[in-house]
Formats: structure tokens, sequence, C-alpha cells
């Protein structure tokens, strides 16, 4: 990172109150996503074996779907944030409405491609005989969500530039507990069964987005906006996005990599992989939100040509991702004991996972510090670099990971490699950010 001196007590309180102000809600809002699929996964549980793993596989399958398009909340919040700093709300708006509308294309174009296919897909996890119809219905219906969801994943990146995190927490809150009620009349009260749950999801996702294009169609309104489509518009979108969505791949390939060396390991490893995997994801949650609050308020001090502050602002979120870090690892080092035996009381698993915890914990701090690097540059519109920087970590991550059961490690040596990959992350990033060339003023890139 450029150095520069230390930001007075001051300005660190004014960037502390901007942390805490949109990590808090962001944290709550990220977590709403893995809700919806707990809340369907114990309702549809009650209908039968068959049906729950129906559902398993269809929920792997959308969650990878729009997984995949996350670059739409990334690149409109940066883009947004920006337009806010400049003073040009309007343009603001705008910007985001463009999102929005390529975020509604995607969504179509993934319906075309789902419907059709969707027994095909449902193949390719090898599901059982009994299993594959409700795969497959539950995936064709819940195909219709898609347009919804990233277009709730787009509103969500303007209103976060807006530097509004608290409007996708109440959203997120009302839509977890509207499914869930829906589910529980379609399934049971209407006697649908597994597609009940499919169309809760659905109507529940469909209420979101209403709400969403409701609060930013009143803002366009207000500031005289324009809400029509606009194909140059949509088109720079996209074109912003790319760089995001080969970063989005590369993380997904280090993800299917690592289970597949794990499956590798003996079903022990796998089944204490799934653990571990699971802490790691509920732990990014919390270094997520910290990055959120990286990328808007970044934006905007590039939006508004105030270089300076986004150093400082950069060099306190990383003390504060750092710091998350820590503690995060002090805590699961704490709970570790308690926390495996909730998801397997085989003594073999319970041996591979929790070495492999010791290990997570350590990492968290190297983790915190790329969360908030990742959303810094994410905030100044470098998706190139991260692109390029994802590359290099796969490259190097790959061959590290296929060694482990070559060379006769266990679980704990490919979450070694898990954490060498964050390492690598880590450094690139670091580098990036300490050149400075990062920093771009003004209302665009």
């Amino acid at each position: 990172m450029t150095q520069a001196p230390a930001a007075p007590k001051a300005a660190r309180r004014r960037h502390d109150r901007e942390i805490v102000a949109l990590a808090v809600p962001a944290f709550g809002a990220l977590v709403a996503e893995p809700l919806f699929v707990m809340a369907d996964s114990a309702i549809v549980g009650h209908l039968g074996t068959a049906q729950l793993a129906g559902l398993g596989i269809a929920s792997a399958l959308l969650t990878t779907a729009v997984s995949v398009f996350v670059f739409l909340a990334y690149a409109t919040t940066a883009a947004v944030a920006r337009r806010v700093g400049a003073g040009d709300l309007p343009a603001a708006i705008r910007q985001g409405m463009d999102g929005i509308w390529l975020a509604l294309l995607l969504g179509v174009a993934v319906i075309a491609v789902a419907l059709p296919t969707a027994p095909a897909l449902v193949g390719l996890f090898g599901a059982s005989d009994a299993a594959t119809p409700h795969a497959v219905t539950y995936l064709r219906i819940s195909a219709l969500g898609i347009p919804a969801m990233l277009a709730v994943l787009a509103a969500t990146g303007v209103l976060r530039g807006l530097q509004d995190t608290k409007t996708p927490l109440y959203v997120a809150i009302a839509g977890f507990v509207a499914n869930g009620v829906l589910n529980v009349l379609l399934v049971y009260g209407a006697g649908l069964g597994i597609a009940g749950s499919a169309w809760g999801t659905v109507l529940a996702q469909c209420g979101m987005a209403a709400v969403y294009l409701t609060v930013v169609v009143r803002g366009a309104r207000r500031h005289g906006a324009s809400l029509r489509p606009d194909a140059a518009g949509i088109r720079a979108c996209a074109q912003a996005g790319v760089p995001l969505l080969a970063r989005t791949l590369s993380l997904k390939a280090i993800v299917i990599i690592a289970t597949a060396v794990a499956a590798r390991l003996g079903d022990a490893d796998i089944a204490a992989h799934q653990i571990v995997l699971s802490l790691w994801s509920l732990l990014s949650f919390a270094l997520d939100a910290i990055a959120i609050a990286g990328q808007a308020i970044i934006g905007r001090y590039l939006g508004a040509g105030d270089a300076q502050g986004a150093r400082d602002a950069c060099r306190r979120m990383v003390q504060w991702g750092f710091a998350s870090g820590v503690v995060l690892g002090l805590l699961v080092v704490l709970a570790r004991p308690a926390f495996v035996p909730l998801f397997s009381g085989d003594a073999a698993v319970q041996d591979a996972a929790l070495p492999a915890l010791i290990v997570i914990a350590l990492a968290q701090p190297i983790c915190g510090i790329v969360y908030v690097l990742d959303g810094v540059l994410m905030g100044a519109g470098d998706g190139p670099y991260l692109a390029w920087a994802m590359l290099i970590t796969l490259a190097v991550f790959a061959p590290a990971a296929l060694l482990v059961p070559t060379l006769g490690g266990a679980l704990t040596s490919l979450w070694v490699a898990m954490t060498l990959m964050m390492t690598v992350r880590m450094l690139t990033l670091w580098l990036r950010s300490r050149s400075g060339r990062w920093i771009v003023t003004g209302a665009t890139r």
C-alpha cells in the first residue's frame, strides 16, 4: 500500500463509523440466501429422503448459476458509488438501471437454457431414479425466479453504491420470512410437495425484486433519471463484469478442485472437508461484509477525486480485516471441539476435521486482509487486475492441491494448500494496493 502519514484520530473514527454502518447490515443481507436454502431443506426434508436429495441437487445448480453472476452486484456498486462521490445522483441511478436491465436479460437467457436442459443438468450429479424427478421439478420451477434473483443482485449493488446497506437487510429479512410462510402453505397447505417449495421461493424472490425496483424507480423519478434500457450503458455494464466473472469462475474452480481432492482422500476426509468448508463459508460472510463496505466507500472517495481519502480508508479497512480475522480465528479454536460433533459423530470424521480447523483458524487474519483488499480494488473498478491475480492464484493452487494425495497427505495438508492459495491472493492484492495504480479518480474509471 502507498505509504502516507497515519490518518488523524478524527479521520480514523469517521472511517470506523462508515465501515460499521455499511458492514453490519451487509452481513445480515449476505446470510439471507443460505437461510433460504436452509428453510427449504427443513420443510422439504419432512416429505421424504428422495425429495430432500432432489432439492439438494437442484439447489446446488441454482446457487452456482446465481453466484456466477455476482458481478452484477460488485460492478454496479463500484460504478454507482463513483458517481455518488462525484455528486451526480441522476447518473448514479441511471448506471444502476443499466445494471438491472442487464440482470433481467441474463436471467431470461438462463431460463432459456435451464428449462430444456434440466434433466441433463440433474443427470450430471448422478442422482438416483427416485431423486431425479424431484430435482428436475424443483429446478425447472425455480429457474423461473432467476431473473428476479439477478435483479436483486444488481439492485443490491445500486443501493450499496448509494451507501445504503440497511434497505437490503430489511428486504432480505422480509424475503426470508415470506419464503418460509409460502413454503409451508404451498408444500403442506396446498399439498404441492416439492413443487410448492419451488413456487414459494420464486414468489419470495419476485417480491424482493419488486421491492428493490420500487425503491430504485422512486429514486430515478426523484432525480429525473431515465428508466428506459440504454444499449450502450448495458453493454458497458457487461464489459465491466467480464473480468469479475473470470475472477469468480477461478474461485469456483479452486473450490471444485479442493472438493475433488478431498473425495480422493476417502469418505471420512470428504465428509470432514464439507464440515470445514461450511465453516469457512460462514466466516467469509463476516469478512465479505467489510469488503462490501470497502467497495462502496472507496468508490465514493475516488468519484469525489479524494485520492488521499481512498488511501486512508483502505489502510483503516485493512486494519479492520486483520483484526476481524484474528478474532474469528480465536473463535474457531475455542468452538471447534463443540462444532464438529454437531455435524458428525463419526470418530474418523472428527479426527480429520479437528486439525484442519486449526489451519483455517490460523488463516483467518490472512483471509481478513484478502477480503478487504479485494473489496477495495472492486470499489476502484480494478476488475482486470483482479481477474489476472485470481488466474495466477489458481495456477499456484491447482498443482499444490493435486499433489496432496500423491504425496500421501491428509485433509490437513489440503487445507494448508488452501491457506497457500489465500496467501498468494494476499500478496498479489497487497502489491497492487501498494503500487497505487488502482487509484483512478473521477466519475468513471
